[in-house]
């Protein structure tokens, strides 16, 4: 019998019971010439490998582990559906498939999609029948044209400097969801930590009643009902408040309910906002220890082999000292962020921008509407605190960032999410941002000093003048994967070895006169924590 890899519900902010997954062992073939679709593989291909669906043809878990350029990839797999999955709306998932992917079912086009990070869905109600059912994915992945967002995935052969494997074609899971006509479509939620209540907005299709329940540790705390056309806002006023904290990942379950239609979500009560040069988690100053999390895996590139994988790698931030990570050049899959949800792990949501060509604003097709959708999936996640669309926008071949680009996708999330800041490029150069960062690689403390005396304190809570300190522990401490075996940029062998050296480095720093936030010394650095 197959054994499905992955078979963990993707996304349990939106959990039905009537879903299937579509993990496992898929027809595949290669396409180097990119002539398929002329030549109609979705309907005479023929079919000579086999691949592991999560896991991207680079990768060891996908059993086939080939790492040069795939310019073009194909997968077919059969579904057999019974007529009381079918009674009502069959929905298509794919958690991510890099770059640009179109779907075939029953030998008909059922839609496409544009942009390897994030999420789509597609109704193919109108293709699918009893009994067997066909599925032919066509993915088109070209990371060195400079038309598409490619982040720490290599455009050399090897993998070189901080950029490693690619990733081609379908890397997070697939699945079917079976809803009644009239369904859920979508939901924000908006706590308000004063009023002790939350608002929902949603978005439904047909008519009825929306009804929402809200519980805490198993106890029904709120509830609240409204009937609507498609469009509602709805307040669910709680009974008990509890505080989502840094550390403290309190969740409330949350029971949603629309004519036949029932979703399991969550959601926590927290809300982020700056006043002068502090930013402010529940009203409170927080300072943010923030390792930087590439989100690459030895064997999965970037796809986690499993579930205990993902909660680990937060685990290890965790008992370094860590209280989050900027989640650095990838949008992560939803998965990891309901685990960082459930922590209290403080999380950057960031764009895998490397690799557009952000001297042009051209640029601007290709990579708005990705990055939105990357914001509207990733809304409701409380761990999530900032967003960072663009990362060290150097010149690209000589040739300076675009400005109105940085300046259009900034005003464009702002506009789209009042509720969280927004940094517009996270080192070099910022047009205009909430938080003020800056990139410094400097490892000598004695020169760090020099460089910046009379900017005291270097770091300040907060408004994230990171001129030095925070950097350099990302450089020393981030999760990558490289064609060597070692933890971190400079090859550390364990999470032990790593954090004497971080500590040994901050040890250095104060002794070199250095100034910086008093939450940074070393006496509070290293707390191991038990999880």
């Amino acid at each position: 019998m197959e054994t499905v890899p992955r078979k963990e519900h993707p996304n349990p902010q939106m959990k039905r019971e009537t879903w299937l997954n579509l993990n496992g062992l898929w027809d595949f073939r290669f396409d180097f010439g990119a002539s398929g679709i002329d030549r109609k593989y979705y309907e005479t291909a023929e079919w000579n490998q086999q691949i592991t669906v999560p896991f991207c043809p680079e990768s060891v878990l996908s059993g086939i582990h080939y790492t040069d350029f795939i310019p073009m990839v194909w997968y077919r797999k059969t579904v057999e559906l019974c007529l009381e999955q079918l009674r009502g709306r069959t929905l298509l998932h794919f958690g991510a498939v890099d770059y640009e992917s179109i779907i075939w079912v029953n030998g008909k086009k059922a839609g496409e999609h544009k942009g390897g990070y994030t999420s789509f869905c597609l109704d193919i109600t109108a293709f699918v029948q009893p009994g067997e059912n066909e599925i032919v994915v066509c993915a088109k992945d070209d990371n060195r044209s400079g038309k598409q967002p490619r982040g720490k995935q290599c455009e050399f052969f090897d993998s070189q400097g901080c950029d490693y494997t690619r990733t081609t074609g379908i890397w997070q899971t697939v699945w079917l969801e079976f809803v009644p006509q009239k369904y859920i479509k979508k939901v924000e939620y908006y706590p308000n930590i004063l009023e002790n209540n939350l608002t929902i907005k949603a978005i439904t299709s047909g008519k009825g009643v929306f009804s929402a329940k809200a519980f805490f540790d198993g106890k029904c705390c709120g509830e609240a009902k409204v009937k609507t056309s498609g469009n509602l806002t709805l307040t669910v006023p709680l009974s008990e408040l509890h505080l989502w904290e840094a550390g403290k990942g309190n969740l409330y379950d949350l029971e949603l309910q629309f004519e036949g239609d029932c979703v399991s979500s969550y959601f926590g009560m927290r809300e982020i906002q700056t006043e002068g040069e502090k930013v402010l988690l529940n009203g409170k100053p927080i300072f943010q220890r923030l390792v930087l999390d590439q989100g690459f895996y030895p064997d999965g590139i970037y796809t986690a082999p499993d579930e205990e994988s993902m909660i680990r790698d937060i685990e290890i931030s965790l008992q370094a000292g860590f209280n989050g990570a900027r989640l650095h050049q990838k949008v992560f899959e939803p998965r990891f962020l309901y685990h960082c949800d459930k922590m209290g792990y403080l999380v950057w949501g960031e764009y895998g921008s490397w690799g557009i060509d952000h001297s042009s604003s051209s640029a601007l097709e290709r990579f708005l509407p990705e990055w939105m959708e990357a914001v509207d999936r990733d809304f409701n996640h409380p761990s999530i605190i900032v967003w960072c669309p663009f990362n060290e926008t150097w010149d690209y071949k000589g040739r300076r960032q675009d400005d109105n680009l940085l300046k259009i996708v900034w005003e464009m999330t702002k506009r789209y999410d009042t509720t969280r800041p927004c940094i517009d490029t996270s080192g070099h150069f910022h047009v205009a941002t909430d938080l003020f960062d800056m990139h410094d690689y400097e490892q000598d403390p004695k020169a760090l000093r020099e460089k910046y005396h009379g900017c005291a304190p270097l770091l300040l809570l907060g408004h994230y003048l990171w001129y030095c300190v925070c950097f350099l522990l990302w450089n020393r401490l981030c999760k990558c994967c490289t064609h060597q075996t070692g933890f971190g940029h400079t090859g550390f062998l364990n999470i032990e070895e790593c954090v004497c050296s971080v500590n040994s480095w901050i040890t250095s720093l104060e002794r070199s006169g250095v100034e910086y936030h008093p939450l940074f010394r070393s006496s509070n650095w290293h707390k191991p924590r038990v999880v």
